[in-house]
Formats: C-alpha cells, structure tokens, sequence
C-alpha cells in the first residue's frame, strides 16, 4: 500500500500542527487495561490519548506530564489497577491515577523496553550509553525493582516479553555495540543476543540466531508470543531488509529460528488475534497468517496501520487521521470491516486532572491550542457509530501555532521541538535504538 500524493501533501501541511516536536500528528502506538473492556490508551506523537467509553472519546496527556519531548516515542504498559507505565530516556515514569501525575520510578537511565505478566510482574530493561544497562522485575506493581542478572556494559537491552500461560517463561534481546577484545587485540563485530528464562529470570540461556540475517547495526526485537504457546516466538530483524524487515518464527523457545516473511517499511506491530497471526506496516501492507505464522499473505484493503492489537475479540489499531482512512483509531472483528472508532476533530480535551497535578498544570494551559488546530468539537457521538454526518476534512487544518506548547509564532516552536529532538536522535543515535 502506497501514500497518494494528496495524503503526503497533507500530511507534510501538518509540520507546523505538531511545531513542538516537527512531526506530523500520528497516531502510533496502543495499549490496553488487563480485565478492562472499556479502556484504550493510543500514543500520538503529541502525547496520550486515553479512553474508558470504548473509543468513543479521548482525552489527551501532553507528552510533558508523562516526562519526555522531541521526536520520541515511549513505549506504555497498563497494569490490571490502572497503573500506567512509560519508558523514556530518563527513566521509567509512572501514573498511578489514570495519567494526572506522573512520578519517576528509577534512577535516570534510558528505558528501552517494557512488559508486564500475567501475574501481574512489571519488567523493564534499559539501553544505556553512559553506564551499564540491566533487566529488572518488580513484583509490587513497580514500587521497588530487582536486577535479573543482565547487567552488562556492552549491551543494550532492546525488547522483554513475558509468556502468558507461563509468567516463568521470559524472552531478552540485545545489541552488543562491540565485544571484548579478541585474542589478536582486535574487537568483535557488533552483534544481537537472544536470551531466554524458564525460571523468572534466576538463570538465562543464550540461544545462537543461526541464520538469522541483519542490518549492519544488528537489533532483533521479540515482537510477539503464541498466548497457547510459551515456545512460539515471533522475532523481527529491523532494517535486515533495507528499510524493512525480517520477520522469524521459532517453535522451539528460540532454540532455532525460521525467517517467515520480509516486508519493505518496518514491521509496526505483530499480534495473535483469533487463531491468526496480523503484521502491520505503515504503508506497505498488513499480512496475516493462518498457520500459526509459519506463512504470511497480504490482506486487500486494510488502513494504514501505525499500530495494532487485539481487544475484546477485535482488532483495534492507528489509522491515518486524514488521508486516505480518516480515522485516526479503526476497529475490526477480523482483517476486514475496519470501521473509524475516532478523528482528531473529536478530542474531548485535556485529561480532567484536577489542580497542581502533572497533567493539570503542564496540559491544561496547552489545550486551547491543540484544540484550535485540530478544529476539535468533542466526539459525535457515544454509545454507538460515530454519526455519519460527523465533519470529515479532505484535509489537515492550517497551521494556526504550536499544537504542544501554545506558541503564538510557530517558528518558536519548531525551533525548541528541533532542538529537543536533535538531543534526543543523537543519543538515539549512540545507543543504538530503533524502531
């Protein structure tokens, strides 16, 4: 699947919408309340959209309340109290009522990757330059951490995912910049690492990733686990394909790895939904497999999906806000039907914090002019499909000033989110980090 040129012209006319950061308003990334039915949590590249009505409205957190800025993108975990979690390259933040205040959990180091179990364990590793990085677990819904026996200088812990029939079972990848050096005073390539535990991270096994191929910069993620199968695993190499992916496939705890499809843009999100594996890319297509991903075939007409999960039984996932979805969440019981859930014109507002909280003092002054940007009118309508005569725009408002820190010239804010930003990819840059 390809952008017409009338969707990149709109989206390239968003530059100034999203002045605080340079990007274009996305929708990106999505989490989901363990035992909730009702709550979505989607990332934005202007912060979190939170929703408890089925998608009917969201209400937005600035990324300063969570704790981070510039072209970043966290990674979020919801735990089964509500409890929100956010990786950023200053530790692991924290919201324990709903997104008002955040707190930080760590001492400042870069949180790369995140996962909570099914007992309800928070893992976390890191992916630090500056010293040397570790797994932890916590087992009070993330008041106090453990090392799990991954401290290492060289590498930086890229992805953790916990099995959900076994919260034993534990899987780590990594990226060694260099190894130590060799006999002949040379240094080693730099290289990925695949680990596993069966005991909760008391003792680890590394499995080799024979035949596994990469980009020079060689980073595998564990993108997904059979939720009936602790030892299926799906594993992306990232940019092993130019700028796409590799995508592996173990049935074997990750003993040896089977490459199962290649895709030409990196590979968003991978998910188990209904006895089908779903991978979606952004504008190259979106494959299922009906094998238990053994093989992969594209599926015709599916959204241009930033983001995908699986909720209640359905597909939920980041659509483009204007061209060619016009829904910035879609849903679908299955690969086909997507319907809009929600568009930017829809926001309700900031988070109702109430005063001297995070969100309340940092977004609340902001709200007025994302709100102008966005034209937002609250949602059409609850309980039910959002009203087909709702206000559809062929097109992006105009820039009307920074949407994040309510500048009334929007050059100040490009000049600030550029700044941030440049800070944010070079360190990026130096640890390594992707996708």
């Amino acid at each position: 699947m390809r952008l017409a040129p009338v969707a990149v012209a709109a989206v390239l006319g968003m530059a100034g919408v999203a002045s605080a950061n340079g990007r274009a308003p996305l929708t990106n990334g999505i989490a989901f309340r363990p035992g909730d039915a009702h709550s979505i949590y989607v990332r934005s590249t202007f912060g979190l959209l939170v929703s408890h009505d089925d998608g009917c409205s969201f209400r937005w957190v600035c990324e300063q309340a969570v704790g981070y800025g510039g072209e970043f993108d966290p990674k979020y975990a919801i735990a089964a109290d509500g409890t929100i979690f956010a990786t950023t390259f200053k530790g692991l933040r924290v919201s324990r009522d709903g997104g008002c205040t955040w707190s930080t959990a760590t001492d400042e180091i870069w949180v790369d990757a995140i996962d909570i179990g099914p007992t309800g364990e928070v893992w976390f590793a890191t992916a630090e330059t500056a010293r040397a990085s570790d797994v932890y677990r916590s087992r009070d819904n993330g008041v106090t951490f453990e090392r799990r026996g991954m401290l290492s200088p060289n590498i930086w812990w890229k992805s953790v995912k916990v099995a959900r029939t076994n919260p034993s079972r534990v899987y780590v990848t990594g990226y060694q910049v260099a190894g130590p050096p060799l006999d002949d005073g040379g240094l080693q390539h730099p290289q990925a690492h695949f680990f596993r535990s069966d005991d909760s991270g008391d003792t680890w096994t590394e499995e080799p990733l024979a035949g596994v191929q990469y980009n020079a910069t060689p980073i595998v993620l564990v993108r997904a686990l059979d939720p009936d199968n602790p030892d299926v695993v799906l594993m992306s190499s990232l940019g092993a394909n130019g700028a796409g992916d590799r995508l592996y496939r173990s049935s074997d705890a990750g003993a040896t790895f089977a490459e199962v499809l290649v895709t030409d843009e990196g590979i968003r999100d991978v998910v188990f939904h209904g006895g089908k594996v779903i991978v979606a890319t952004l504008t190259k297509g979106t494959f299922e497999s009906g094998d238990n991903g053994k093989t992969f075939a594209p599926i015709a007409n599916a959204p241009q999906l930033g983001c995908l999960g699986t909720h209640e039984g359905a597909l939920v996932g980041c659509a483009a806000n204007w061209q060619p979805d016009f829904m910035a969440v879609t849903r679908a019981p299955e690969t086909s039907g997507w319907q809009r859930v929600f568009r930017f014109v829809e926001l309700a507002g900031p988070l109702s914090c109430p005063a001297g909280t995070t969100a309340a003092d940092k977004c609340d002054p902001q709200w007025p002019a994302l709100r102008d940007q966005f034209a937002a009118t609250g949602p059409s309508t609850c309980n039910g499909p959002i009203a087909t005569d709702a206000p559809v725009a062929e097109e992006p408002p105009k820039d009307r000033g920074g949407c994040c820190d309510a500048n009334t010239d929007p050059r100040a804010g490009l000049v600030l989110g550029g700044l941030v930003a440049a800070l944010v990819m070079s360190r990026r840059r130096r640890s390594g980090s992707a996708a």
